[in-house]
C-alpha cells in the first residue's frame, strides 16, 4: 500500500499536478540511479559505469575519513565523507548509517559524483581549501588502509565526475579535479595534524593519488551508450535528463525553456547563457564503447 502511495506521488511529477517539487525526483541523484540500474543490467567491464564480476553499486554511501574526531571537541577533525554513488566490491553496513567497507580481494573502487549546474563542493568547516575532489581521493585512500588493500592492487580506480558536457568543456572542474591540486590539498590538511597523519600521508595516500584515475565523463555521452545498445531505453533516459536540466536550472537561467521542446526564440536566449537545448529527435545512434557482454 505505500509503496504504490508513493509510486503515485511520483507519477503526479509528470501530469502537471505535483504534491512536492519535481525536482524531487528530477534530479541528478535519481538520474545516477537509473544510469546505474542501466549498466548494472545490461553488464560488460569495458565501460567506466560498469560493473566487474562480483561487484555492485550503492547510491548515498559514507566513506571514512582519516581525519575524524580525536577527541570532544578537536577542532581539526571532520565528519564522513557522502558520496552520491560507489561502484565495487565492498558491503554496506546498518542501512541507518550506510557506512562503507571495502571487501579484502577487491579490485574496483568507482567513487561517482553527480551534477548538473553546481561545482564541487567546498572545503568542510575547519579547512575551507580542503574541497570535494581532495576529500573524496583522501577518503579513498582510507578505504584502502582499512581493508588493507594496497592501491596497486586495483583494476579500477577511480573518482568519476558526471556532469553535462557543456559544464566540462567550460572547465569547470578541471582545476580542482587535478592530481597535483588534490595532492596540495590534501598535503595541508595532513600538515595541520604536526607529523600525526604523515605516515597515513606517505603509506596510503601517496599510492593512492598516483594510482587513482580522477575524470569527467558527460551525461550525454552515458546516454548515446546506452542509446547505441538499447535505442528505446536511450531515448527515456534521455528524456529524464532532460527534465532533470529543466527543474534544476539556476533561477539566473530561467529563460531555458525545458526538457525537450524550446522555440527558436528560447533557443537563443538559453545559448546567450551557454546552455545546450535538447531537442525531440532521438540521441544520436552511433559507434560508441562496447557496454554490454551479449546480455540483456
Amino acid at each position: 500500500m505505500i509503496t504504490e502511495r508513493i509510486k503515485a506521488m511520483l507519477e503526479a511529477c509528470e501530469t502537471g499536478r505535483p504534491v512536492f517539487p519535481p525536482s524531487i525526483l528530477f534530479n541528478e541523484g535519481w538520474l545516477l540511479r537509473l544510469v546505474l540500474d542501466w549498466f548494472t543490467r545490461h553488464g560488460g567491464d569495458r565501460y567506466p559505469l560498469s560493473p566487474r564480476p562480483g561487484a555492485r553499486w550503492f547510491s548515498e554511501p559514507w566513506l571514512p575519513s582519516a581525519f575524524l574526531p580525536r577527541y570532544r571537541g578537536d577542532r581539526l577533525a571532520e565528519a564522513r565523507s557522502h558520496a552520491d554513488a560507489v561502484l565495487g566490491h565492498f558491503t554496506v553496513g546498518d542501512p541507518g548509517t550506510a557506512g562503507l567497507a571495502l571487501q579484502p580481494d577487491a579490485t574496483q573502487l568507482v567513487v561517482i559524483e553527480a551534477k548538473l549546474y553546481a561545482r564541487l563542493s567546498t572545503g568542510v568547516k575547519n579547512a575551507p581549501y580542503y574541497d570535494q575532489a581532495a576529500r573524496t581521493v583522501a577518503c579513498m585512500a582510507e578505504i584502502l588502509r582499512r581493508a588493507e588493500r594496497q592501491p596497486e592492487s586495483m583494476d579500477d580506480l577511480t573518482l568519476l565526475i558526471l556532469a553535462p558536457q557543456a559544464r566540462i568543456d567550460d572547465g569547470v572542474f578541471a582545476w580542482d579535479a587535478a592530481p597535483e591540486a588534490i595532492r596540495r590539498k590534501v598535503r595541508r590538511r595532513v600538515e595541520d595534524y604536526a607529523g600525526e597523519r604523515d605516515g597515513w600521508f606517505r603509506d596510503w595516500f601517496e599510492p593512492t593519488c598516483r594510482r587513482v584515475d580522477v575524470r569527467c565523463l558527460a551525461w550525454e555521452e552515458i546516454v548515446e551508450v546506452i542509446a547505441f545498445h538499447r535505442p528505446e531505453e536511450g531515448q527515456v533516459i534521455d528524456s529524464f535528463y532532460g527534465r532533470c536540466l529543466h527543474y534544476n536550472r539556476p533561477s539566473i537561467r530561467a529563460a531555458f525553456p525545458g526538457p525537450r521542446s524550446g522555440s527558436s526564440g528560447e533557443r537563443a536566449r538559453a545559448d546567450a547563457f551557454g546552455l545546450a537545448i535538447p531537442t525531440t529527435r532521438p540521441p544520436r545512434r552511433r559507434p560508441a564503447p562496447a557496454a554490454t557482454n551479449g546480455r540483456g
